[in-house]
């Protein structure tokens, strides 16, 4: 029994230790998840996932890739997806079927797969990798409006490209006498995923709405509705599950009734480890031949993919939407396969060959290629592109503000009215809703949490403020964020005692942020000047009215915060860069409400 023990402890420690080293290269984690597996499996022979798992691989796979797709439905807000619009739909309509069937026309006549086989594989590669698009997005920084398009269409695909290679399985084994048999499946696939969907949701809401689970039981009860659902939607229907479970997530998360934050949290940390493992398990299976069976076909299969399929399907799939051409042509550089591509095939694969299907054993290796492939070309090409067409952001203004205070939401407030996005996060809920209702986009989570990161849409957010009462907590969001935007782009009030230089001494400056606004302006103090009634305020400034009248009028006391040049270009005072602000800008300070503007403000 060591022999497995030892097995099923490397892929834990494999698949970590891949995710870690990818965090310290930068590199896409995919790609050293996918050696890892391939240097423990088909190179050494170390790691043989059928011998170790048997007949119980492929339902570990199905299970553990159900989770993902509930935490990736957990993300959906119904809401949300209404604001993309035609776009979304067109993209996961025309847009899959121009990916289905170029995908199957050269499987056909580039890789000689049957019509069967390459109908299948055109359907396994409708998916786009929602867990690999995620750290793209952060690294490129799209438009919104583009990024969100990308983000939802990897989220949706997944279950529809599931879907679709179920049906066309099904055909196969029936040897493609029913014509009417996928139209029958698909109708029966979304009737049973979607009702079955909202009766898992259904069940786990009223329990927390009525307090009928107790809070450290309310993750694990997740967890088992989940994967109850997922198993259920699939006897009813075979391979209807995954819909299932991305139908719950979404309804879970798009409920008003009860807070489900400490779910998605659960369910975030849940999904590294699945995918860690995984990616080596199905990695480790590919047998050591097909690792060195790449050749001119296999190239100009993937080459075809992503040059012509992923174009033409973004072209005719946002035809006469109001994207501009700009923002269809990164849609067209950006479609990296994931995990759920590689489950699929891998579990179609198996069927097929135990069937004695003639090439079958290929559609792993030609998956594995195509996930390496699409993630080595989008993650080194979509940058670039990007800021070549100018729809990313090279000098986003947005800021991202740790703690949503009473104060802080009042700087905030000021901010959204000059035109700066603003986003704000804090761990207590009741100062995220009261955000919320003044219309501010806030975040609910711990903002030190890894997965964090892969949960905010940081499209437009250039720089980071920590604004909370515990200096600690700033200094390591500083910390945390500074590989994000840039050691020069984080900020952090100053720590109590700064201005004496004790705190100073003990953080130093590769462990923290920039110091905000004035070297005494710590968390205390600014709620302390909130508290004697000062206010945050705007204050134009022109030539009869420039920064020495605003002195003169408003006192020293006044303590200027920001100075916002064009609509939404932002710039930050520092406590040892003070900017000078200039007629044509607006100064945004903390005052004293009592003050009277002078009538040439």
């Amino acid at each position: 029994m060591q022999h497995p023990l030892i097995q099923l402890t490397a892929i834990l420690v494999l698949g970590i230790g891949a995710q870690w080293l990818s965090w310290r290269l930068r590199l896409p984690s995919i790609l050293l998840l996918l050696i890892a597996g391939f240097v423990a499996g088909p190179a050494t022979g170390f790691l043989k996932p059928d011998l170790l798992l048997g007949d119980l691989l492929f339902p570990i796979v199905s299970l553990s890739v159900a989770i993902i797709l509930f935490e990736g439905g957990l993300s959906l807000d119904i809401a949300e997806l209404r604001e993309i619009g035609r776009v979304l739909g067109r993209l996961t309509t025309i847009g899959v079927g121009v990916t289905w069937l170029g995908v199957a026309l050269l499987a056909h006549f580039l890789l000689g797969f049957d019509t069967g086989l390459a109908i299948l594989f055109g359907a396994i590669m409708v998916v786009t990798g929602p867990t690999v698009i995620g750290p793209l997005l952060r690294h490129i920084r799209p438009s919104e409006r583009v990024g969100s398009a990308i983000r939802w269409e990897g989220i949706v695909n997944d279950p529809i490209g599931a879907i679709l290679a179920v049906l066309v399985f099904e055909a196969i084994s029936a040897g493609g006498s029913e014509i009417a048999g996928p139209i029958v499946g698909i109708m029966k696939a979304v009737g049973a995923g979607g009702l079955l969907g909202l009766l898992g949701a259904g069940l786990l809401v009223l329990p927390l709405w009525r307090f009928w689970i107790p809070d450290f039981l309310q993750n694990p009860a997740a967890l088992a509705v989940a994967l109850a659902t997922f198993a259920l939607s699939d006897y009813v229907q075979p391979e209807s599950g995954l819909l299932a479970v991305t139908v719950m997530g979404s309804a879970v998360a798009s409920q008003k009734l009860v807070a489900v934050q400490h779910i998605v949290e659960f369910k975030e940390n849940l999904r590294v480890l699945l995918i860690s493992g995984l990616f080596i398990v199905l990695a480790a299976r590919v047998p050591r031949e097909m690792l060195g069976s790449v050749r001119v076909p296999e190239m100009l299969f993937l080459a075809g993919l992503i040059l012509l399929v992923r174009p033409a399907a973004v072209a005719l799939g946002t035809w006469g939407t109001k994207l501009t051409w700009r923002e269809r042509f990164l849609l067209g550089v950006m479609a990296p396969r994931g995990i759920v591509a590689a489950a699929v095939a891998s579990v179609f694969a198996l069927e097929l060959a135990r069937r004695g299907y003639p090439g079958a054993d290929r559609l792993v290796s030609i998956t594995f290629l195509v996930i390496v492939g699409t993630v080595v070309v989008y993650g080194l090409s979509a940058a670039p592109v990007a800021r070549w067409l100018g729809v990313a952001s090279p000098n986003p203004q947005g800021v991202l503000l740790v703690g949503a205070d009473p104060w802080i939401r009042s700087i905030a407030q000021c901010l959204s009215e000059q035109r700066v996005k603003v986003l704000l996060v804090d761990s207590n809920w009741s100062h995220v809703a009261a955000a919320r209702s003044a219309g501010l986009v806030a975040h609910y989570g711990n903002i030190l949490d890894e997965a964090m990161m892969d949960t905010l849409e940081l499209e437009g957010i250039g720089r980071m403020m920590a604004l909370t009462s515990n200096d600690e907590v700033n200094a390591l969001a500083a910390l945390h964020f500074g590989e994000v935007f840039g050691r020069d782009k984080v900020y952090q009030l100053s720590p109590e005692g700064a201005e004496s230089g004790s705190r100073r001494q003990a953080i130093p400056k590769h462990l923290r942020g920039r110091f905000l606004f004035a070297p005494n302006a710590t968390s205390a103090q600014l709620v302390n000047r909130f508290a004697v009634g000062q206010t945050v305020k705007a204050t134009p400034l022109t030539e009869e009215f420039g920064y020495e009248n605003f002195r003169a009028h408003y006192g020293d006391d006044a303590l200027p915060l920001f100075a916002v040049k064009d609509p939404g270009q932002l710039v930050i005072y520092a406590a040892v860069d003070t900017p000078n602000p200039k007629a044509g800008q607006t100064l945004i300070s903390l005052v004293a409400a009592h003050t009277t503007p002078m009538a040439t403000e």
